[in-house]
């Protein structure tokens, strides 16, 4: 580790996150994106200092910059939350708390399967101070509320970078799975802004953000300044691989124990197709599951060939697994019917195609 880091990475990604703004407490809602006041109390959990305590440490985290960049935006979702199960909300010494009578109802939103990379940015010495924390925790992190907790590992990295938008361009994006894309390859980014020689003063369009946390016993907040921007990061690896199919059993049509249950099966339906009666000549597989030879008899039925033409033809057209269908089983019956019925139908004009001229064929 060198003495020009400046930069450190958070990955905060999980089922559920909820990162409060003004929320109330029966109404609580949560912001679109992570808050500085919610990162500092998830670091403050890494570093162990109380709620009363951490007052003493939110002025040098204050002084980090923040930046968020969204990877997955996540969707809002409503919680119906009852607090305090008749008796009285109570605290942590299971005492009554004072006006706290009955059960509260309360509604609480939360973003679901939400991505964000988050930066932090500034004095060298206090990046590798909350790196070490974030990789050894003293409690348990979670995402904005206790009900959150992450589902991947928070720490993402640390780095040496001129500002917070380079460093968030630096971090590939990483899909979940190969097949999600971003066409654009651009992304949202929530840019803390700080006045400086060049700008001295805020843009029009920078958001006012009440989440700079002063304390947290009691809750108090300053405003901070925010900047949305959109910046752009190249497509990495994906996050998880898609889980291979399991091996799929083949029926092996040459095997000596498949041929003997085969005439089994056939001589079982005493020689006749078991849809239409018609001379058996083959058999279909109702279920895969037992294929290669070891087939039972009653994972066999007879068919005609035309009918087991039908079925093959229903089968694949649904794009059916292990299971196939059962031509004894009355729901398949109009289907086959049907599907019998195509079939003679293309023999039969194929049948006269070939009798006709080549110049006759439209």
């Amino acid at each position: 580790m060198t003495d020009t880091v400046n930069t450190l990475f958070l990955r905060l990604e999980g089922p559920l996150q909820a990162w409060g703004d003004t929320s109330k407490f029966v109404i609580r809602r949560t912001m679109e994106a992570p808050t500085k006041s919610g990162v500092l109390g998830l670091i403050c959990c890494a570093m162990e200092p109380s709620r009363e305590a951490a007052r003493e440490r939110l002025g040098e985290l204050n002084e980090l910059a923040m930046g968020v960049r969204v990877d997955r935006p996540g969707i809002r979702w409503w919680d119906y939350h009852t607090v305090g199960a008749g008796v009285g909300l109570l605290t942590a010494e299971a005492k009554l708390k004072t006006g706290a009578q009955g059960t509260l109802i309360t509604r609480r939103e939360y973003l679901a399967d939400a991505s964000f990379l988050a930066a932090l940015h500034g004095s060298h010495e206090t990046i590798v101070n909350v790196a070490k924390a974030l990789q050894a925790p003293k409690w348990p992190l979670f995402l904005g509320r206790k009900s959150c907790p992450p589902a991947v590992p928070i720490f993402a990295g640390i780095g040496e970078f001129p500002d917070l938008k380079a460093a968030l361009c630096s971090q590939p994006w990483r899909p979940r799975f190969r097949a999600e894309e971003n066409p654009s390859g651009n992304f949202t980014a929530l840019l803390e802004w700080r006045p400086s020689e060049h700008e001295p003063y805020a843009p029009d369009e920078a958001e006012v953000w009440y989440d700079a946390p002063i304390s947290f016993e009691p809750p108090v907040h300053d405003p901070r300044l925010v900047m949305r921007t959109t910046i752009a990061a190249v497509t990495g690896e994906a996050t998880q691989q898609p889980a291979p199919y399991p091996p799929r059993p083949r029926a092996d049509y040459t095997n000596t124990e498949y041929k003997k249950r085969r005439q089994h099966r056939i001589d079982h339906d005493h020689g006749l197709c078991v849809f239409c009666k018609s001379p058996a000549t083959t058999v279909q597989h109702v279920t895969y599951r037992r294929a290669g030879g070891d087939e039972m008899q009653e994972d066999l039925r007879s068919l005609c060939r035309l009918c087991h033409d039908a079925c093959t033809m229903i089968e694949y057209g649904l794009g059916m697994g292990l299971d196939r269908i059962n031509p004894e089983e009355a729901r398949w019956r109009d289907a086959i019917i049907g599907k019998r019925r195509e079939i003679v139908e293309f023999r039969s004009l194929a049948a006269r195609q070939r009798k006709l001229q080549p110049e006759e064929i439209e």
